[in-house]
C-alpha cells in the first residue's frame, strides 16, 4: 500500500501560537486529516509536529505500509530529515530525532519530498483552521 502524506506546520509570530496540519490519502483518497493547536511553538517546530503526528497515525493504523511519502513545503524540514542539511537549532534536536526513530519504526519505505506551498493547500488550511479556532476561543473567553 502507497500513501501520500502532507504536512505542514505554522506560528502565528515565530514563536506564537501554533498549529500543525496533516492529511493521509491512499490512492487519492483521503484516510486522516487533522489540524492541531501546538500552542506556542517556532514555525520551524510546528512543521517537525506536523510530521510527527502524522508519522504517529501512522505507526498506529498503518504501520506496513510499503510506501509513504511526505511532502512538506518546508525545505529546511525535508533538508534536515534526509540528511542534507545539519541542524543547528538546539529547539529542533529532539524533534529531529523523535522523527528519525518513528521512521526506523515503521516497516516501509519512507520518503520526503519539498512541494512549494500550493501544492500543500489542504494542510495549510488546517492549520490556518486550528490557529482560528484557538483565537476564537480566547476572544470568547476574554
Amino acid at each position: 500500500m502507497k500513501l501520500a502524506v502532507f504536512c505542514d506546520g505554522g506560528a502565528r509570530g515565530n514563536p506564537g501560537p501554533a498549529a500543525a496540519g496533516v492529511v493521509i490519502f491512499c490512492q487519492e483518497k483521503p484516510l486522516f486529516q487533522t489540524g492541531i493547536f501546538l500552542g506556542r511553538r517556532t514555525n520551524n517546530e510546528a512543521e517537525y509536529q506536523a510530521v510527527i503526528l502524522a508519522l504517529e497515525w501512522l505507526e498506529q493504523h498503518w504501520p506496513m505500509a510499503e510506501k509513504v511519502t511526505f511532502y512538506l513545503d518546508s525545505r529546511l524540514v525535508v533538508s534536515q530529515v534526509n540528511g542534507h542539511f545539519r541542524l543547528r537549532a538546539a529547539n529542533l534536536r529532539p524533534l529531529l530525532t523523535k522523527v528519525k526513530k518513528k521512521i526506523n519504526q515503521l516497516k516501509g519505505e519512507i520518503n520526503f519530498v519539498y512541494v512549494p506551498r500550493e501544492k500543500n493547500q489542504l494542510a495549510d488550511q488546517l492549520v490556518n483552521q486550528a490557529l482560528d479556532c484557538q483565537e476564537n476561543d480566547r476572544k470568547a473567553k476574554s
